[in-house]
């Protein structure tokens, strides 16, 4: 016992060592006494709240966001999250209370996050995409005190409490009398600095809620070194500004937006994704980073040369994206056009991070989810908790990191085995020591006694030229149990007929594997992320 404890010691020490040379490496630790100041300051008010309270000493006048109002400094941030935050706390929110923000990425949003950080209280991040039912429920069960929204959210607030305080934090007309402005409160409150919470604040991330109400899964204080895990395998560095496409309500968005602040850079944000309109930011900006969800990834790569074209794009060195599986065309698409430029991260909502797809893993096999990073454990277990460690065979996915949450907020949580938590996928690995998700546990079909994981079927239909996506679900059947059956988007122009998917993957697949019915779709039902949502496809 005492043998496992001083291994386990050394692990962690050697972990701690190889992180701090990764931060080193990016730039964000290269002096002792501001490393010191970041930990500090973590540790006092939260990580969004502490990018920016460094930021405003190290860099004050270096622009750290650019929105549709323009540009604003790391130094202008900092005061405008001091104000917010004493005006707040005059109105009694603090160290327990909830503040939940329906935004899209701007610099509201942006100054939510920092102050909420400085008041102690926990951030609940809202998809945009809500329907009132689930807004309510979800306010309900995570006693939301104050909800901060844009303007053209205004038409769900009926659905919420009226004793829940509010807060405009964008307006596109004017604002109705009365309305209580996020710009209003900045512009007359103090901006001097605020004394620290009791205990930093907090972030509460919603799962995808592809099944029912999404989940609440809180990001409490994590130590500075878990950033190295999206660093190791991502060359996110200084001077590199980030054109940042996803929603910052997901983790890919706030992960990556963080770091970003952390170095320093600037970010290019938009409040509604438009493919054509990333590229003109990409070139107008020379950002050096793109942070996008795979579905917007295909919209940009489907734009077609001509319009590709029109655009300079040579700075981009990162287009990362996660979220969702990248169907395989994509990848090479992407890379054609771009060249070695795509990092894929697979993780979730719970686990964080898992693995880092790099070009160079992209290139060996484009359906790759990647390698660990430092920092991350990845583990394969059968359904009796043994490990799988055969490479090819298939076993459920656990992960271990440092960002990994401790349970939902309802008190419920993921699979535990030897200390790692269960993404609800499975996977396997190959002899590169490269993972592979073959599809969610859960989406598993059973057809006529063999196991089927959609996933396979999806990635060989997307592989051909006239299919743009595809998804396939297990139906009821009386002979068999369930059936596949596919949901095939064409590309613009392709034609196809349902015998044609079904010789397709009869000549690439075992027999069990072929779809029985194909529908074809002028688009598959996704949430603001990019997820699929199968419940939809099965109603």
């Amino acid at each position: 016992m005492i043998l496992t404890h001083a291994k386990r010691a050394v692990s962690k020490a050697t972990v701690a060592v190889q992180s701090a040379a990764v931060l080193y490496r990016a730039g964000l630790a290269d002096r002792p006494d501001d490393g010191i100041r970041s930990i500090l300051a973590v540790h006092k008010v939260g990580p969004f709240a502490a990018v920016f309270s460094v930021g405003a000493h190290r860099y004050p006048n270096a622009v750290a966001i650019v929105d549709e109002l323009g540009e604003l400094t790391y130094g202008q941030i900092e005061r405008r999250s001091n104000a917010l935050a004493r005006a707040w706390s005059q109105r009694g929110i603090g160290a327990g209370t909830v503040v939940a923000a329906l935004c899209r990425d701007h610099r509201g949003l942006v100054t939510t996050m920092a102050a909420t950080g400085k008041l102690g209280a926990r951030l609940l991040l809202l998809n945009t995409g809500f329907a009132k039912p689930q807004l309510t429920d979800v306010a309900r069960r995570e006693c939301v005190s104050l909800l901060v929204y844009d303007e053209e959210f205004t038409g769900l607030l009926d659905a919420v409490d009226a004793n829940v305080d509010r807060c405009l934090a964008w307006v596109d007309t004017q604002p109705p009398a009365g309305t209580d402005s996020l710009e209003a409160i900045v512009a007359e409150t103090d901006g001097a600095p605020v004394p620290a919470p009791e205990r930093p604040g907090g972030f509460i991330l919603l799962t995808s809620g592809t099944t029912g109400t999404p989940k609440g899964a809180p990001r409490e204080k994590t130590s500075p070194l878990a950033s190295a895990q999206l660093l190791d395998r991502v060359p996110l560095r200084r001077n590199q500004p980030m054109h940042m496409a996803a929603p910052m309500f997901h983790g890919t968005g706030l992960s990556q937006v963080l770091l970003s602040f952390a170095l320093g850079n600037k970010v290019v944000l938009c409040r509604r994704f438009d493919p054509e309109e990333a590229l003109r930011a990409v070139a107008e900006h020379r950002c050096e980073a793109l942070v996008v969800v795979p579905t917007m990834l295909q919209r940009i790569i489907d734009l077609g040369p001509e319009v590709l074209g029109k655009y300079d794009t040579s700075s981009l060195r990162i287009i990362f994206a996660a979220g969702s599986a990248i169907p395989r065309d994509v990848v090479t698409r992407t890379m054609d056009v771009f060249g070695d430029v795509l990092y894929n991260l697979y993780g979730s909502t719970e686990v964080a991070v898992a693995t880092v797809a790099t070009p160079d893993d992209l290139r060996i096999d484009p359906s790759t989810a990647g390698k660990p990073p430092v920092g991350c454990q990845v583990r394969l277990y059968d359904n009796n908790g043994v490990e799988v460690t055969e490479q090819g065979v298939v076993g459920r996915i656990f992960v271990g990191s440092g960002l990994s949450f401790t349970g939902y907020t309802d008190g419920r949580n993921k699979d535990i085995i030897d200390g790692l938590l269960s993404t609800g996928d499975v996977g396997h690995f190959d002899e590169n020591g490269l993972l592979f998700v073959d599809g969610r546990d859960d989406d598993m079909i059973v057809s006529g006694g063999e196991n089927v994981y959609p996933l396979e079927v999806e990635n060989l239909l997307v592989d051909r030229e006239d299919v743009l996506e595809a998804a396939v679900i297990g139906v009821p059947d009386e002979e068999f149990g369930q059936r596949l059956k596919a949901f095939v988007v064409l590309a613009d122009g392709a034609e196809a007929e349902a015998d044609d998917i079904k010789a397709y993957v009869k000549a690439n697949l075992a027999r069990y594997k072929v779809p029985r019915d194909v529908e074809f779709l002028d688009e598959l039902p996704r949430n603001a992320t990019g997820k699929l949502l199968r419940t939809k496809l099965s109603q």
